[in-house]
């Protein structure tokens, strides 16, 4: 293994600076204008992004929260299933997905993931099923749809629930169909580093049911359509005007940030070397590769080596969620090929503000590990 330092200049992960700076105009004109309009939460701008939000992804209704945590939880909540009852979520998420379903008095049942895609395996899902089970909780990690077409047949067959976590999948796509319009809810997050991030924290629920859309407004909003009559015991989770315009502003070129980043994804592609395990290409599958990760034995001597060369990474994500002090107690079972992926994943830098000649040079720099 070859270990000399190469020379080059720093190579960050992520730059949020430098990923807002082409938008930072139009961001200032619509900070503006919500500052002299003096109306601040579920005003125009919100209902604007909603309505748009929901056109892109070609769904009937988008409404807006405060985080993709709450997309998830305002998502279960709205079917108000027994306390106890199950659902099944892979056990390599990121933990947001099972603490959704913690919060709505639910338990998980942790499905083992398909190590080519990271993806819920369909078959180990539908083995998952019992008389308990009410919901099914994908998750398009990565920017890689999940195979919806098998997922909601399992779902049909068992009338469950499907509740799509699209955290990192804002315009990723499945056989020429958006992640988010397949089940009951498609849930995302605008956190600052995914592909559509707002400059703070906020998340949405899609859905092509009215009084769906209708109930998860009231919920996000104290329980009540009327203000001081409450129909329902909500929460406040409101996406405020200010992010919303940044979110429309962002929005505009949300295929433009797809785009550039699966053009970096193939120079990884058909640059790196078999030594590492690169992400799987599937035809149907439309991926916006929000992480672009690879697998290697010596992950962590490969990310020291990478950061010797000036080189930024992450590891997404270090610890399985059922070795989290917060679950050990309550995730029961082994979980083999989750932990398999949270020990050797790597994730190498794919952002909207990368130039082609530096994912190259990432390139070049491991190759001579």
């Amino acid at each position: 293994m070859e270990t000399a330092t190469l020379t080059g200049q720093d190579i960050a992960y992520e730059d949020l600076h430098a990923l807002n700076k082409p938008f930072m105009e139009a961001y200032q004109q619509s900070f503006t204008d919500s500052l002299n309009k003096g109306w601040f939460v579920l005003g125009d701008k919100v209902r604007a992004f909603e309505q748009a939000f929901a056109r892109y992804n070609g769904s009937a209704h988008c409404v807006s929260v405060a985080s993709g945590l709450d997309a998830l939880v305002l998502g279960l909540q709205y079917f108000d299933f027994p306390e106890g009852s199950e659902v099944i979520v892979p056990s390599n998420t990121y933990i947001a997905t099972i603490l959704a379903i913690y919060h709505c008095r639910l338990v998980p049942v942790l499905v083992e993931p398909d190590l080519a895609t990271y993806n819920i395996d369909p078959e180990q899902t539908a083995a998952a099923v019992t008389s308990r089970t009410r919901a099914i909780m994908v998750v398009h990690l990565y920017g890689k749809p999940c195979n919806m077409e098998a997922i909601m047949a399992i779902a049909t067959r068992h009338d469950l629930r499907v509740i799509e976590d699209c955290a990192q999948s804002h315009g990723a796509e499945f056989m020429g169909r958006k992640t988010g319009t397949f089940g009951d809810f498609g849930a995302f997050s605008f956190y600052p580093t995914k592909n559509l991030g707002a400059l703070g924290d906020g998340g949405a629920l899609l859905t092509s049911d009215t009084s769906r859309a209708e109930k998860i407004r009231s919920l996000r909003n104290y329980g009540c359509h009327e203000k001081y009559y409450n129909e329902y015991i909500g929460t406040n989770s409101r996406l405020d005007e200010i992010q919303a315009g940044f979110l429309s502003v962002k929005l505009a070129a949300l295929d433009q940030i797809n785009a550039h980043k699966r053009a970096l994804a193939s120079r990884y592609d058909e640059g790196l070397k078999a030594d590492f395990i690169k992400p799987l290409k599937q035809e149907g599958y439309t991926d916006v590769y929000h992480i672009y990760t690879v697998r290697h034995p010596e992950r962590d001597k490969l990310r020291a080596y990478l950061l010797a060369n000036n080189i930024k990474t992450e590891i997404h994500y270090p610890v399985p969620p059922h070795h989290q002090n917060a679950l050990r107690d309550k995730l029961k079972g082994a979980f083999p090929v989750s932990e398999l992926i949270h020990r050797s994943t790597l994730s190498l830098p794919i952002s909207f503000c990368h130039a082609r000649e530096e994912i190259d040079r990432v390139v070049e720099v491991m190759n001579a590990f």
